[in-house]
């Protein structure tokens, strides 16, 4: 099963990819559902945009089990994945992640999430909400730390989970431009380039440190692409359609199979 959330009224969907059918688990009546993932307890982490929200749903039934206020102000909660002991959320607004610790137990009072500062060669984001700063995120092949996709830099960094301390990887050719969703699969890092309208391939160092440039994939089909999954063989990559009429319910979002 795969899952997407909406960004006009939080709902989110679960879709067979095997036969393109799917329907509203989460029927959305608030803040924007952007990036989620599915842990290991079945339950979908949700980042709440400019609500400044972590929201912990069940994948099975759509049940709202936790809502989470990691900021308020000028925020922009936008990316999660799970990895290095909790789940990882950026805000695309602050220099900072927010920390959801591992477990089954995340809707009590010792679960809220806590923030960790970004440093070292992270370039700070204007205060104000005029800039993108941390945007797409994901581990590093070894597992040990994390890589943030920063918008304003069209830069990649790998970050220490425990301090926070960030360092560019080095790109060997290819761009992270316009990044937005990161996908590592092996060694493998797929950066969807929204406003490019593609996603470029890197061969990734198991450390994070170093990327090289392999291919860049492009699809008449892509829309404003933000995120992606791998399935099998296949790269599903998802349309957020971001110039198109919202207002119209008969405008359709799309996912996009395409061969790794």
């Amino acid at each position: 099963m795969a899952y997407t959330g909406s960004l006009i009224d939080g709902s989110i969907y679960r879709a067979d990819l095997a036969t393109g059918t799917g329907r509203i688990i989460t029927e959305g009546q608030g803040p924007a559902s952007v990036g989620l993932k599915l842990d290991t307890y079945g339950r979908l982490l949700v980042a709440g945009g400019a609500s400044g929200q972590i929201r912990v749903v069940h994948a099975g039934d759509g049940r709202m089990l936790a809502t989470h206020q990691a900021a308020t102000g000028a925020t922009f909660v936008n990316d999660v994945i799970v990895g290095c002991g909790g789940a990882w959320f950026t805000d695309s607004f602050n220099d900072v992640l927010y920390f959801l610790p591992a477990g089954r137990e995340l809707t009590g009072a010792g679960a809220a999430p806590r923030a960790l500062g970004l440093g070292g060669e992270w370039v700070p984001v204007p205060p104000g909400g005029a800039y993108w700063g941390a945007n797409g995120i994901e581990r590093t092949p070894d597992g040990r730390a994390l890589l943030v996709v920063h918008d304003t830099a069209q830069a990649l960094f790998r970050v220490d989970p425990r301090t926070g301390a960030a360092t560019r990887t080095v790109l060997d050719g290819g761009s992270v431009g316009n990044g937005d969703g990161l996908v590592v699969h092996g060694r493998t890092l797929y950066v969807v380039r929204n406003w490019s309208y593609a996603v470029d391939v890197f061969t990734l160092s198991g450390d994070g440190r170093r990327a090289r440039f392999v291919r860049q994939i492009t699809d008449p089909r892509f829309d404003e692409p933000t995120t992606a999954a791998v399935y099998r063989d296949r790269l599903y990559v998802v349309n957020a359609r971001f110039d198109a009429d919202w207002s119209d319910p008969a405008t359709a979002s799309t996912i996009v199979s395409c061969p790794l």
